[in-house]
């Protein structure tokens, strides 16, 4: 049995995503490599690791200071629902709204990755401009933790535990459980009672710049989410001196 291609390795078939085919992952041991974070390699392993572009190792082993901040510019070009994915996304609402709302294509986002030194994890903020009203702002943090040595934390006590591959040469990140954590206590979630496998793919475009696909397929119903949009990075924020 043939197994589908996950829609952000069809997108990847795009004029824009093209460039990302022409990028070379970088041999084992050159400057991305001599960075001074390791949590993303360990995950995947040495020969993993050397499969990506150089350009993505050194994103991922950027070394943060507590609460520094980095920070991505970009665009959404696609947001698609299934009939089942949009219910999903405004049930979503209620946990703090995790999912894309908006069909809006061709706005702006921000992205910003803060360092959180309290839980040794990262804090991820996802900013979607919108043609009306104000933008949506999505919170999540990734804690080096859990069963697979990396989980995402939405609040409300719900997260995920994920695993870490190279496809194609991006780097995916794709939901293994669903788990509540409350009073102390964490539950992990029957599969009957999950959305589906959740998959975020980090595809090096060249230039500078990077995609970002995220998917949410259901084993009986298909995709029911699905969002592509491009980045570059700014660098680190730090503050003018008058602020200090």
């Amino acid at each position: 049995m043939t197994r589908a291609n996950p829609a952000w390795e069809r997108t990847a078939t795009a004029p824009l995503a093209r460039a990302a085919a022409g990028v070379a992952p970088a041999a084992a041991g050159t400057d991305a490599d001599a960075v001074g974070d390791l949590r993303f390699r360990a995950l995947l392993g040495d020969d993993e690791w050397a499969r990506l572009p150089s350009a993505i190792r050194r994103r991922f082993t950027r070394r943060l200071a507590g609460g520094d901040t980095i920070v991505y510019s970009g665009q959404v070009l696609q947001t698609r629902w299934s009939r089942i994915g949009w219910w999903l996304a405004q049930a979503a609402r209620l946990v703090g709204g995790p999912l894309p709302l908006s069909a809006d294509v061709g706005v702006a986002s921000v992205v910003t990755v803060t360092e959180d030194a309290g839980t040794g994890g990262q804090v991820w903020t996802r900013l979607y401009a919108r043609r009306t009203g104000f933008p949506q702002i999505i919170h999540s943090c990734k804690r080096f933790a859990g069963p697979t040595g990396l989980e995402e934390y939405i609040g409300y006590g719900i997260g995920m535990a994920l695993t870490v591959s190279v496809r194609a040469g991006a780097l995916v990140f794709a939901s293994d459980s669903y788990f509540l954590q409350l009073f102390g206590r964490r539950w992990r979630l029957p599969r009957w009672l999950s959305p589906g496998t959740l998959t975020v793919a980090h595809a090096e475009l060249g230039g500078g710049r990077f995609s970002y696909a995220l998917d949410i397929r259901h084993p009986r119903f298909g995709t029911l989410i699905h969002q592509f949009a491009c980045f570059q990075e700014n660098g680190p924020w730090t503050p003018p001196s008058f602020c200090c």
